[in-house]
């Protein structure tokens, strides 16, 4: 787990981001090439977003949809969705781990498995950019992004994710910390290319 080693310390601590020099406003062409410059964004790699629940609201669903549309410009994106509980287990244990096993399955060997998780180290928009563009050095052959359900993730998925990160302080709904997701990875590619959306 060696770059979930070096995220946990800010990322790649030793070249830092860029700052806005005091102006409040960032240089979108100045956090581009610094990205260059350490050998971010080479190679874009897929992504793939697990989320484990029931039936997404038609709301959720279209603002899912045109996200995913505006990632597309930049890498390839697939919204996969794991039914919670999927053998209607009882007990609450039982349904972490049949629900652990289901999102196991889809992960392969060579994905950087991250896992959203209220636990996990709170990260800013220009490191969710840094993770994106600096996994592929690390040998990765797609971007896995785990959202957990009603009662979070299972042991396995625990000890396979490559890092833990959380949108939020707050706890969030599945399909809200879906939705904040999508947008984040798209702000993430707009700073990697150094386009005018992130403020």
């Amino acid at each position: 787990m060696e770059m979930a080693v070096s995220l946990s310390v800010r990322l790649f601590a030793t070249n830092s981001i860029p700052s806005a020099g005091g102006t409040g406003r960032c240089n979108y062409t100045e956090i581009a090439e610094w990205f260059e410059s350490i050998g971010v964004g080479q190679r874009a790699l897929p992504i793939r977003v697990f989320t484990v629940g029931k039936k997404r609201s038609p709301a959720v669903q279209l603002l899912v949809d045109e996200y995913t549309s505006k990632l597309r410009r930049y890498c390839a994106v697939e919204d996969v969705q794991v039914r919670s509980n999927p053998r209607n287990a009882r007990e609450k244990q039982a349904q972490i781990v049949d629900e652990d096993v289901a999102v196991m399955n889809l992960i392969k060997p060579d994905d950087w498995v991250v896992l959203l998780d209220e636990q996990g180290i709170d990260i800013e928009s220009e490191e969710m950019a840094e993770l994106i563009g600096g996994a592929a050095d690390k040998g990765a052959s797609k971007l896995s992004f785990c959202i957990g359900g009603p009662y979070g993730h299972g042991p396995k998925l625990r000890e396979r994710a490559n890092i833990s990160i959380k949108l939020s302080s707050l706890v969030l709904n599945h399909q809200i910390a879906l939705v904040v997701l999508m947008e984040q990875l798209y702000r993430s590619w707009t700073i990697l290319k150094g386009q005018k959306y992130h403020h």
